[in-house]
């Protein structure tokens, strides 16, 4: 099924009685497909000339029950070998944000998810993140492994200098109280970049 017929399909209960196929189509093209659109952020969808508020709630419902979903499905098993359903869940849940955004994985000794908490929200292209903190929240959590994960809005998944550096302080702070950091993943509106595959942690 083409992804404006299934948008169709939820807007169709959100406004009765009226053919949403040419407003599906236009979300579809404004926010660079299905995803984009559940994902897009609510004061954008509020703006978008024909839906209300009832559609946007209808939006934000199938947003938020796909992400349940995914990220029971990332929990059934140890991260490392479920990597598919994790890397589904944070596509969908930090993919179309229009800000950057840190996410934490806290993982146990059998890399199963303990904890995933948002550590920041930030800006366009940027997000603070104190190793300080980091470490507060691994040991809050009781984890012994982290998965550090942010979102570049501009779609381009590949590592800034900036990601770098702090990856590599994030990794010092966390190694001395027997943290491992396993991988930092980037997540762009079409893919992901792991920093581990590219040599860079």
């Amino acid at each position: 099924m083409p992804d404006y017929e299934l948008l169709e399909l939820i807007l169709m209960l959100a406004i009765p009685r009226r053919d949403v196929k040419p407003l599906a189509k236009q979300l579809i093209e404004r926010f660079g497909g299905y995803a984009g659109v559940l994902s897009a952020d609510v004061e954008s969808l509020r703006n978008f000339k024909g839906l209300g508020e009832t559609a946007v709630a209808a939006i934000k419902a199938v947003q938020a029950s796909a992400l349940v979903l995914a990220r029971t499905q990332a929990h059934d098993k140890p991260v490392l070998s479920n990597w598919r359903a994790v890397e589904s869940y944070l596509q969908g849940a930090m993919a179309g944000l229009a800000r950057e955004q840190f996410r934490l994985l806290f993982l146990d000794r059998q890399n199963r998810l303990l904890a995933d908490e948002v550590l920041s929200d930030g800006t366009v292209d940027h997000t603070p993140v104190y190793p300080r903190e980091v470490v507060r929240r691994a040991l809050g959590n009781n984890a012994t492994a982290i998965i550090l994960v942010h979102n570049h809005p501009s779609g381009d998944v590949k590592p800034s200098q900036q990601d770098i550096v702090m990856t590599k302080e994030l990794v010092a702070a966390c190694s001395k109280l027997g943290i491992q950091i396993h991988d930092h993943i980037i997540v762009g509106k079409t893919g992901q970049a792991s920093m581990r595959d590219l040599g860079l942690l």
